[in-house]
């Protein structure tokens, strides 16, 4: 289509769930806190009462106030930006991108904030603008709950963006929500009227996948998944609290069996190999990282405890770790030296993506490594969670074990490769980056995962801002250290 247009809905268009309430419970979750998002759902009868009695704008506004109002609006922004693209995504109405894809020019209508939509619809979505309603903020960068224009003005804007140009040739929308901006193009329609069922889907172009993102809520919170997070939390924090208690008390040997008992589960395949004898050097654990207890499973799978080489977390998370940590400084020369003399007393744990990724991809790894020994056991990783992601970039990741435990039925999958063959690594004349990039495609290929080249530098620009390193300082103080930890979590319940 030559110099084709078309002007799209997004609630229930491009989107499947044409209700937006479980995007503003997102919002009140992430940027503000547990109040706030049970606020909101107690007003959820009231809303979906003003939706029936055809005063859905109405209850429209009432979200966007109960979510925004006295929230900064960077922390909207760093939501929209690290949280929502992914809820957005799994909830694709594949048929209206087929149709959406297929045209030159693409604009996103939605009476939604356009700060809570923009960057997924422009990254993802491949649109070249998104109209919207716009939140008014106050001299101090907070949010006072209100748009500045009513939702009718919607319509006055796409015909400004189309002013001196020809009438965009597609309008795809719900007629029974009376999408004034319909009227604008030359053609109407809804996606279910136009599936081509003859169109080559080996040449449709896909959205954009999202391969980092952010956030607590494991579920989309939809009422029902909201209420059921709100009543399961206090039962999650006594669960987790338990779990963490035995875990420290007993031998680590017994985890894997009492696992079960509290409604956990760890699953090993593959052999793991023996313990390193005083004749050989130690065996490096090369292993996937989903989570910040990547290496302590391991640890309770081999029933020893295994150092674990950090890359940058907190002294606090250090202290409290029941397995040795070993952390580098990034000064390469330095780093090798440490990780040789490790190895030299025993096994030793790596994670050479350097963070967590959540999305079946795999990050760049990093290839010092390779350098360092020709005994390298690689170790698919995954878990599978209910409630709560136990990985974050943005929050306090001291927490991240305690949301991992609240889960009800927390699974890890833990899968040993046999050891690289001398011929796979250096000894055999291969490069460091070869060895790694080998090690990354059959770690991808046992889990199912797709290899990338992006890196922890890039995860946190994207989901932070910031490089994602913490500081060496920080956590000196053990009592100021526990002291911030014990605020953000009252923080997270009360804010």
């Amino acid at each position: 289509m030559d110099s084709s247009s078309i002007v799209c809905e997004l609630e229930g268009t491009l989107l499947k769930d044409q209700d937006p309430f479980s995007y503003f419970m997102l919002v009140a979750f992430e940027a503000s806190g547990l109040i706030r998002f049970a606020i909101l759902l107690m007003l959820w009868p009231l809303i979906k009462i003003l939706e029936i009695t055809g005063q859905s704008d109405k209850g429209l506004k009432l979200m966007i106030f109960v979510a925004t109002i006295g929230v900064k609006i960077s922390e909207i922004e760093a939501v929209a930006r690290a949280v929502l693209p992914k809820f957005y995504f799994d909830d694709i109405n594949m048929d209206s991108w087929r149709i959406f894809s297929s045209y030159d020019k693409r604009i996103v209508v939605t009476k939604i904030p356009r700060i809570m939509v923009e960057r997924f619809v422009k990254e993802h979505l491949r649109a070249d603008d998104v109209i919207g309603s716009e939140l008014v903020v106050n001299n101090s960068g907070f949010a006072t709950g209100l748009t500045k224009d009513d939702f009718d003005s919607i319509s006055e804007k796409v015909g400004a963006l189309f002013d001196g140009e020809t009438q965009p040739s597609l309008g795809l929308g719900r007629p029974q929500n009376g999408s004034s901006f319909l009227s604008l193009c030359k053609e109407q329609s809804h996606p279910s009227l136009m599936i081509n069922k003859n169109q080559d889907q080996h040449h449709i172009i896909k959205p954009l996948p999202v391969i980092f993102h952010d956030g607590r809520l494991v579920k989309r919170p939809t009422p029902s998944i909201a209420l059921l997070i709100i009543l399961w939390i206090p039962f999650g924090v006594i669960l987790a609290t338990i779990r963490i208690v035995i875990g420290l008390m007993l031998p680590l040997w017994t985890v894997p069996y009492l696992a079960p008992l509290f409604g956990g589960k760890v699953t090993v395949k593959g052999k793991p190999p023996p313990p390193a004898s005083t004749t050989n050097s130690g065996v490096f654990f090369v292993c996937t990282h989903r989570t910040l207890l990547d290496p302590v499973v391991l640890s309770t799978v081999l029933q020893r405890r295994v150092p674990a080489v950090t890359y940058s977390i907190s002294r606090f998370s250090e202290i409290l770790s029941p397995i040795p940590t070993v952390r580098l400084t990034r000064i390469r020369e330095v780093d090798a030296q440490k990780i040789k003399r490790q190895l030299e007393k025993g096994d030793l744990v790596v994670c050479p993506e350097g963070t967590t990724c959540r999305e079946p991809f795999l990050l760049r790894f990093s290839a010092l490594f390779a350098e360092l020994t020709d005994r390298i056991v690689p170790v698919a990783m995954n878990y599978r969670v209910g409630f709560f992601h136990a990985t974050t970039a943005r929050g306090w990741k001291a927490m991240d074990p305690i949301f991992f435990f609240m889960n009800p039925r927390p699974v890890y999958e833990v899968t040993f490769l046999n050891q690289l063959p001398v011929e796979a690594t250096c000894s055999s004349g291969k490069s460091p980056h070869d060895v790694a990039n080998y090690v990354q495609r059959i770690l991808a290929a046992t889990l199912g995962f797709e290899c990338t080249n992006f890196t922890r530098k890039d995860k946190y620009r994207v989901l932070a801002g910031n490089d994602g390193i913490v500081s060496q300082n920080s956590g000196t103080n053990l009592a100021n250290t526990f002291k911030k930890v014990v605020v953000g979590t009252f923080k997270l319940f009360i804010h």
